[in-house]
């Protein structure tokens, strides 16, 4: 694969990861498959809103959708995204907030 395109492969992915709403629906969809109308109310938001977010994260390879009946059904395409969430331990945000506050000073 060409150094370029995965650069971009990946700068795409991490902006779906980059908002907190979108962790929030990875996080839902973790333990298995859920429809649109269950991830509504777990967002506490409106249905445009919580479309175009999963959007994003589709078009970024990180959900897939099917449609079962009148519902939409959401998965997590691959287990291992969390590999890289989970990465982002408590001990390496407070490092990089440290920093942060060091640079700010």
């Amino acid at each position: 694969m060409n150094i370029d395109r995965t650069i971009r492969i990946k700068a795409k992915i991490f902006k779906a990861l980059s908002d907190p709403i979108r962790l929030d629906i990875l996080y839902f969809l973790r333990d298995g498959e859920k429809c649109v109308c269950e991830i509504i109310p777990h967002l506490k938001l409106i249905q445009p809103v919580v479309s175009r977010h999963l959007k994003i994260l589709k078009d970024s390879g990180l959900v897939k959708d099917r449609k079962d009946g009148n519902r939409r059904m959401y998965s997590i395409t691959n287990q291992k995204i969390f590999t890289v969430i989970d990465d982002v331990t408590p001990e390496l945000i407070d490092a990089f907030t440290t920093r942060i506050f060091e640079q700010m000073t």
